[in-house]
């Protein structure tokens, strides 16, 4: 399994990166959320090149993840319209087409990239700080240590640690709970933590999540406040223990 780089990209004076993601199918904009969020970035998703447009003219974006087939009109035509006041803003283009045709006719309309789809998370996101990167737009540096309430994780040493206590982790077991906490107190299905960490494209078995979740809980919240929860049909939630219950589940578990 690959491991997530713990390099953070940020725009020139610290802010977020700010990435407007264009799509039509509901399903691939949410995983391109939580992927994105996961890098630190800022999200602005759009449905049709209109709303697109509008996005565009409201956040500035420093990058746009844009389908090339939309319900209105095309692509092509959503990158001319956005260029004609963002001239440098870096496009990278999704497509179901694969012809050679349509990867010439979008790098030829100024296109910095072109991923077709069914794509891997892993690869567009490489791919999108590439192009970052090329055009200026960011800057980067080392994030090594993530803290949520008690629980901490450094991403260069491995070590995690919660309430003062080091917790030994499987590789698969530190990349679920790295997962978890870059994205605290917020849902994640099953198939989204499958894609993120196992990094299969949109599919696969969703009962492997459930193991490791079972596994992680064991380690992390034996004895003390669960930050791990389930949302019935949802998925899983990582939010900080309360300080007053994590003395109180000590103090219980001591006497």
């Amino acid at each position: 399994m690959s491991t997530v780089t713990s390099e953070v990209l940020t725009r020139p004076d610290g802010s977020p990166i700010r990435v407007l993601a264009v799509d039509d199918e509901p399903s691939l904009t949410e995983l391109l959320t939580i992927a994105l969020r996961y890098e630190g970035w800022q999200v602005t998703t759009a449905a049709s090149g209109a709303s697109a447009v509008r996005a565009a003219n409201q956040i500035q974006p420093d990058a746009i993840i844009l389908d090339i087939m939309l319900p209105d009109f095309d692509g092509l035509e959503v990158m001319r319209r956005i260029r004609t006041t963002q001239p440098n803003v870096p496009v990278i283009f999704l497509t179901a087409k694969d012809a050679l045709p349509d990867r010439i006719n979008g790098l030829t309309a100024g296109g910095d990239d072109y991923v077709t789809k069914p794509f891997s998370l892993e690869e567009l996101i490489a791919r999108l700080r590439s192009v970052l990167r090329r055009s200026g737009m960011a800057s980067s540096y080392r994030e090594s240590v993530l803290t949520v309430g008690d629980l901490s994780l450094n991403e260069d040493s491995h070590e995690v640690i919660r309430g003062g206590e080091y917790i030994n982790l499987t590789a698969t077991e530190f990349e679920l709970l790295r997962f978890m906490m870059r994205n605290p107190n917020r849902v994640l299905s099953k198939a989204q933590i499958l894609d993120r960490v196992w990094h299969y494209d949109f599919g696969g078995q969703v009962n492997v999540v459930e193991l490791y979740v079972s596994y992680l809980r064991k380690k992390l919240d034996a004895g003390r406040e669960p930050m791990i929860h389930t949302l019935r049909g949802a998925g899983y939630l990582l939010r900080a223990a309360s300080p007053a219950k994590t003395r109180g589940a000590r103090a219980g578990t001591g006497s």
